[in-house]
């Protein structure tokens, strides 16, 4: 059957025939990142998904998760007053992130300003 249409082109037609409905972009990602060859932990992926729910609305209007690396926390502080209140608060904030995340994935938390939105 010659449709003159290149192989790959029939083949994704066929696919996307037989989709119920669109898949969420999460799962794409997620399954795109198993099958590729790089190393993340995609249960580390929590924080960002729970973090309003996890450090509270007052801290989350305040306070911004941007990367973690071997432990490290790095979060985004709006102002110096919440990068001090956060200070205080980082051993219990460590606790319950790593309690969220059942394991021990974030061993200390640096604040900086910056961008939080």
């Amino acid at each position: 059957m010659d449709t003159g249409e290149p192989l790959g082109i029939i083949t994704m037609r066929r696919v996307r025939n037989r989709m119920q409905k669109p898949a969420p972009l999460g799962d794409v990602l997620r399954e795109a990142l198993k099958a590729s060859n790089i190393k993340v932990d995609l249960e580390l992926l929590k924080l960002w998904e729970q973090w309003a729910e996890l450090v509270g609305p007052d801290v989350s209007q305040n306070a911004r998760p941007e990367a973690i690396k071997d432990g490290l926390l790095l979060v985004n502080v709006s102002s110096a007053p919440w990068m001090q209140q956060l200070q205080y608060l980082k051993s219990d904030l460590v606790e319950k992130l790593n309690s969220a995340l059942g394991k021990e994935a974030v061993e200390d938390i640096r604040f900086k300003i910056g961008r939080i939105d």
